[in-house]
């Protein structure tokens, strides 16, 4: 269990007892370290049950997260890239705060619909126009 608090931003810090860390064997390189170390880090994060998160983020990074949620709403983050179980564990948790970092974020504004202007209409036309004539001398020469 993770005891020390996860800061997000100035308004969102995650409780240490939200978090729950389970070590596992790693593959890669390492050499006989990897089949005696358990170097890996799982971290789980009850998303969808949170108090810490606003419900804005919340539904945000569960859709952001996709599969990494399971069907429970626990978010699980595997951390294996470096030798090390304590570069993986601060790996995992700062994965899980970018995650939440991109989930806070605001919506993209509302996309504003435009008309092509009359210019490029008739341009385009033009060229529709150009390019059935070249198809037409293509085909086969009318009869006198």
């Amino acid at each position: 269990m993770a005891s020390d608090p996860l800061p997000i931003n100035d308004r969102i810090v995650i409780a240490g007892w939200e978090l729950t860390e389970q070590f596992v064997l790693a593959g890669g390189p390492g050499g006989q370290n990897v089949n005696k170390v358990a170097t890996a880090v799982q971290l789980f994060f009850p998303i969808a049950t949170s108090p810490s998160l606003p419900e804005r983020i919340r539904d945000a990074a569960i859709r952001l997260a996709g599969r990494k949620v399971s069907k429970e709403g626990v978010l699980m983050i595997e951390a294996s890239r470096f030798r090390s179980q304590e570069r993986n564990r601060e790996d995992a948790r700062e994965r899980l705060k970018a995650l939440i970092l991109e989930a806070a974020l605001p919506p993209p504004p509302p996309r504003r619909k435009t008309k092509p202007t009359r210019g490029s209409v008739e341009r385009r036309l033009k060229e529709k126009s150009g390019r059935g004539a070249i198809k037409r001398m293509r085909g086969r020469p009318e009869g006198d």
